[in-house]
């Protein structure tokens, strides 16, 4: 595994489950279910526009879980600046912007402890949607280019898939965290909207320093026992099982 994190992250927050669900409440009805089977939670815009986001977001700081907010922030770069300066304030560990390189040095100006992450290139897009988009170049190209401007702006990590990780940590090295969603444990489904996937340790190898993880976990029979698999599959990996 050419590419497995050195860095110094507890093997339990690896996992990052995603809340993608309606309401505060059906998210806290699904935290207390998953119990000590996960310990890092990413919350987006579906519950963003429901109310109670930052009573939810409070509520997982209070359960001593560790928060990932994935709002994707993008406006003028002094706005950016201010909203995730007022973030730093919450407890957050982990947020995502989006936007070019005035966007990204902003948004570090005043983070204070909480982490930095530029999006690259949506997993749910291929090289036909980026060319709908009006970038003429392929995946590899545009998420590679996108890395290298937020390492120099000082953006503490990447949102990136596991396809392109490789490339980032050969050209780059293991100095930006990897943050890698899109993971499906099994073949995707026909009705998936991911299309650039990859699995656990394909994720890992691959150089991610943590992975989101949402409706394998979500939709599983069981997805307290399907979050404790990938944890166990995690800890394996890392030398911890």
């Amino acid at each position: 595994m050419p590419y497995l994190s050195t860095k110094s992250i507890p093997v339990s927050d690896r996992l990052i489950v995603a809340l993608d669900l309606p309401d505060p409440e059906h998210a806290q009805q699904f935290v207390t279910r998953l119990g000590d089977a996960a310990t890092f939670y990413k919350i987006g815009l579906e519950l963003f526009m429901s109310p109670g986001y930052f009573r939810l977001l409070d509520w997982l700081v209070a359960q001593e879980k560790k928060v990932f907010v994935d709002l994707k922030f993008f406006d003028v770069p002094e706005t950016v600046r201010s909203a995730i300066r007022a973030l730093s304030q919450t407890g957050a560990t982990l947020a995502t912007i989006h936007g070019n390189q005035a966007i990204m040095e902003a948004a570090v100006r005043d983070k204070g402890d909480l982490k930095v992450l530029a999006v690259t290139a949506l997993t749910s897009l291929d090289r036909g949607d980026l060319q709908d988009l009006g970038f003429q170049c392929d995946v590899p190209q545009l998420v590679l280019s996108r890395a290298r401007r937020a390492l120099e702006a000082g953006v503490d990590g990447i949102v990136s898939s596991g396809l392109e990780a490789p490339m980032i940590r050969k050209e780059l090295g293991p100095r930006l965290l990897v943050v890698t969603p899109g993971i499906r444990p099994v073949e995707n489904k026909p009705t998936d909207d991911q299309k650039r996937t990859v699995d656990v340790p394909e994720a890992f190898s691959n150089g991610a320093d943590y992975i989101v993880v949402g409706r394998p976990i979500r939709q599983a029979a069981d997805p307290r026992q399907a979050a404790l698999a990938i944890q166990r599959t995690i800890a394996e990996l890392f030398g911890a099982g």
